[in-house]
């Protein structure tokens, strides 16, 4: 074996003087990672606490301290009047050990030494940009939360002595059954619900609660429906099972209940992907007569309806209507949705409805997947809606919401009128406009990122029969609106051929 003054130690082995990380500590992960990845060869002799702290420049104490905690690993001996060696035989010839790169001990592997599956089904279908003005599918704006009152009420449930152990009693892997019984009861005022604590499953977003569903619910080669038009998240979710997904059209009243009934003559269905209050992404509300025509066709032909209420919250002009969940009797729907949306992003959470044999086995995948739960944000929301300051909220941030709406489609009108068609939405927190003229949206999306403003693939659509973009405005002021439109409409206006002027 070469002799341990050979070996360029100052090359692997770097001190940051500055870190929190003790410097024998430091050295001896070093050595460690050194012989892992075999650059110290097994049996190796390592150089005298003396000559190896003058070679690194440190007390021959620190040195000391390196080999007892290699020691205390078990990868060194102490072989009385040789020294310290490297614990292990190296069968194969003694290799010669070269310069060193001072980087090569800290790389890590750029690939695995196994094989295993992928998938492009589950690719990021989310784009980021530092475009100063951006569209979205529709999220709220995080500068019209109270953060200060919100973690006010955080800080208050930490600093409780009385109490503290019987919150932490009564949480399980499901939920914290405060903040369950609370928003039953919210749940059962706001939407016509007749449900208890037992009903509930709380996860950490809508995603999350559809990906629990279709692992119970589902199995590889059952048919799902969804509109013509869907949520891409949910439709991946969907696809990685392995379902049959067909698609149903969506018209001016939502989902077509003739469309759901044709298939259902011929095939046998599964379950129903919907979103009824604003049908993703068009946003159109599907009508209180076709709601009970799909419970009739789920009760007559055995379908599951899976209905997502992502922006229940959000209605302006008049009451909302009740989800399909309030009228079903014979257990044919599961209701899915978030509370807190209009909350700081820390501060929401998703949840699922569902007769209480289902949310049995529910509650053993999130027992797995999730099993810690968050009950300190669980028990602030549960204060917030015991104490009503979630109604209190919500109606503030209403009304701006809704002005924002109206000042959103009266800019389209006056920059973009003559070449789009659109619905003022009754909530939501986007606008769904359709061309008349057909432009690539590609190109416009990558002009617009020259001027400042990004339009996100996910929020365009289009195909032979059509041009369609889901606007989101619920985060924008009144004066990034403007200038988000003025430059949409500029570069579409270049897109568009003179004669169709």
């Amino acid at each position: 074996m070469d002799s341990p003054v050979e070996i360029p130690y100052r090359s692997f082995i770097k001190i940051d003087r500055k870190s929190d990380t003790a410097i024998y500590m430091q050295v001896a992960h070093q050595l460690i990672n050194a012989i892992q990845r075999g650059s110290l060869p097994l049996g190796t002799k390592l150089p005298g606490t003396r000559a190896l702290s003058t070679i690194l420049d440190v007390h021959r104490n620190t040195i000391v301290a390196v080999y007892d905690e290699l020691f205390a690993q078990g990868w060194v001996e102490s072989v009385p009047n040789k020294g310290t060696f490297i614990i292990g035989k190296n069968e194969e010839k003694p290799m010669k050990i070269g310069i060193f790169n001072k980087n090569s001990l800290r790389l890590y592997p750029q690939s695995t030494g196994f094989s295993f599956k992928t998938t492009n089904i589950l690719d990021n279908p989310f784009e980021h940009s530092d475009c100063e003005y951006m569209f979205n599918d529709g999220v709220p704006d995080i500068r019209l939360t109270q953060i200060d009152q919100h973690s006010r009420i955080y800080s208050s449930i930490l600093k409780r002595k009385k109490g503290q152990y019987k919150m932490l009693g009564h949480y399980n892997h499901d939920g914290s059954e405060f903040f369950k019984k609370n928003l039953a009861n919210y749940l059962n005022l706001s939407r016509g619900l007749s449900v208890s604590k037992n009903n509930l499953l709380i996860t950490r977003s809508t995603e999350m609660s559809i990906y629990i569903a279709s692992e119970i619910l589902l199995s590889e080669g059952d048919v799902v429906l969804v509109g013509d038009l869907s949520y891409f998240s949910v439709n991946m979710i969907f696809q990685k099972m392995g379902v049959k997904i067909l698609s149903v059209p969506i018209d001016d009243e939502g989902l077509s209940v003739e469309g759901v009934r044709e298939i259902c003559k011929t095939q046998k269905i599964r379950m129903l992907y919907l979103t009824p209050h604003h049908h993703y992404p068009t946003t159109v509300t599907l009508s209180a007569q076709r709601r009970l025509e799909l419970l009739s066709l789920a009760n007559e032909y055995g379908f599951i309806i899976l209905e997502d209420d992502y922006d229940y919250d959000f209605h302006y002009d008049k009451s909302p209507i009740l989800p399909l969940a309030s009228a079903d009797t014979n257990g044919m729907v599961i209701y899915i949705g978030s509370f807190g949306k209009s909350l700081a992003p820390g501060f929401r959470t998703g949840f699922i409805v569902a007769p209480e044999n289902l949310m049995k086995e529910m509650r053993k995948y999130l027992g797995i997947i999730d099993r810690q739960g968050d009950i300190l944000m669980e028990q602030v929301l549960g204060e917030m809606i015991a104490e009503g300051e979630i109604h209190r909220y919500l109606k503030k941030s209403l009304k701006v919401y809704q002005e924002r709406r109206d000042r959103f489609t009266e800019l389209l009108n006056v920059h973009l009128g003559e070449y789009i068609k659109f619905r003022k939405p009754s909530g939501g927190l986007a606008v769904w406009v359709e061309w008349k003229v057909p432009i690539n949206l590609m190109q416009l999306s990558r002009k617009c990122s020259y001027d400042n403003l990004f339009l996100p693939k996910t929020i365009l659509y289009q195909n032979r029969g059509l041009t369609a973009m889901r606007l989101g405005y619920g985060h924008l002021s009144f004066e990034e609106m403007e200038s988000s439109i003025k430059i949409l409409a500029k570069n579409a206006k270049i897109l568009i051929p003179i004669d169709k002027l």
